[in-house]
């Protein structure tokens, strides 16, 4: 389903509520299949984290997770420890174009029993689960955090838990102590110490406990850019939010300063107000929260500046190459962006084309990145539904704000 955006102007005060974290949620729904002990409130309601829920929930042979990357690493840990059952994980073929060959090696040093059944280094895979003995195992550090993440979300099961060396400089760290974090709060011991993380194992019963998972930054940050993009004096009000996030991309409150837009907490609530106009040139290294490069990106397109984003050597292996991506859009609505493996640079640009249709590549991020532009120009956005991904609600939410949207 294609949308249009008219021209829009966002409302001087608004609020929305922001379903849980995609990231929290899909690690705490795997610690919930490990611990049944646990309750979880405020669940992502999210594609990828339905696809997890069910994924982990199914008693088929054959678990097909669809686009969702987070729950095919996350997955393919934990049916590597499932002892006696066994499983082919397979998805979509965006999926089985995405590498899963460092995980599997790192399981298979551990004794997991985990094979391919079409490419070498690519999904599907099949694993029979069963007991893990072995404790040490190295990976490189620059690879992506979700792989990181999938062997300590498990460690803890293993019957003499892990040893996890990191090779190289660390990116990603806030989703690694996310997990680590997550671990802490049911009770699981851990240790991080220069490049190696220690998880010991746990084979206490867990007292029954709720956790709450806290709104997604990452959807939060389409409101950032669209107070960037609105009048002096606009608030927008988001909850649920935690003034110490374990997310990454909470990092947005200091970026968007350099916008513009001030950020308020209090109690469970955060409120995004643009306080300034700033038209200078912005330069971030985006390590530490890749998934907010799109966001801001389109902002900065949209006020006309330059800006220079390091760090996104993971965006090439998301739902799609989002670097080409981003690079093919803005193009199109009359911009200049010159990329490398790891970079985008966007030149400064004083026009922007009218009702230019965006692709959205099976990316949630796409749609939702480029939305905001409505407050400059009408635009098109192509199967806008892929928004269900991590955030169902985002075009209502949107109207809510002001945004007028037709099918």
């Amino acid at each position: 389903m294609h949308i249009t955006l008219q021209k829009s102007k966002t409302a001087k005060q608004s609020s929305i509520q922001i379903t849980g974290s995609k990231s929290e949620s899909n690690r705490l729904l795997l610690l919930k299949a490990l611990y049944p002990e646990i309750s979880l409130d405020n669940v992502s309601n999210s594609d990828d984290s339905q696809l997890m829920a069910k994924a982990l929930a199914s008693s088929s042979n054959i678990v097909d997770i669809n686009h969702a990357g987070t729950a095919m690493r996350f997955l393919t840990a934990f049916f590597a420890v499932l002892e006696g059952r066994e499983v082919v994980l397979t998805g979509s073929k965006r999926m089985k174009e995405r590498p899963i060959k460092i995980l599997v090696n790192a399981l298979q040093d551990l004794g997991a029993d985990i094979s391919y059944v079409e490419n070498e280094g690519f999904p599907p895979i099949k694993i029979k689960g069963k007991k893990l003995i072995k404790n040490k195992v190295s990976l490189k550090a620059n690879v992506s955090s979700q792989y990181i993440s999938a062997l300590l979300l498990i460690a803890s099961k293993l019957e003499n838990g892990l040893e996890l060396t990191l090779e190289g400089e660390v990116t990603s760290i806030p989703y690694i102590k996310m997990t680590l974090s997550l671990l802490d709060e049911i009770g699981v011991e851990s240790s991080f110490i220069n490049n190696t993380i220690t998880v010991k194992p746990n084979t206490k019963t867990q007292k029954p406990k709720t956790l709450t998972v806290e709104s997604d930054w990452s959807s939060a940050s389409y409101y950032f850019s669209i107070v960037a993009l609105s009048d002096v004096g606009t608030e927008i009000t988001l909850s649920s939010y935690k003034e110490n996030s374990l997310q990454g991309d909470s990092a947005l409150i200091d970026i968007y300063k350099a916008f513009g837009v001030e950020t308020v907490s209090y109690k469970n609530t955060i409120t995004l107000k643009k306080v300034s106009e700033n038209k200078e040139p912005k330069s971030f290294n985006l390590v530490n929260a890749p998934d907010i490069a799109q966001t801001i990106a389109v902002t900065c397109f949209a006020l006309g500046i330059a800006c220079d984003l390091t760090g996104l050597h993971t965006l090439k292996i998301k739902e799609t190459d989002r670097l080409v991506a981003l690079k093919v859009e803005i193009e199109k609505l009359g911009g200049k962006v010159d990329i490398t493996n790891d970079s985008l640079y966007l030149h400064p640009s004083n026009s922007i084309k009218e009702m230019v249709s965006i692709a959205t590549y099976h990316d949630h991020r796409m749609a939702m990145a480029f939305a905001p532009l409505a407050l400059k120009t009408p635009i098109i956005i192509e199967d806008a539904m892929v928004v269900s991904k991590s955030y169902p609600t985002f075009w209502d939410d949107l109207k809510s704000v002001g945004f007028k949207i037709t099918q």
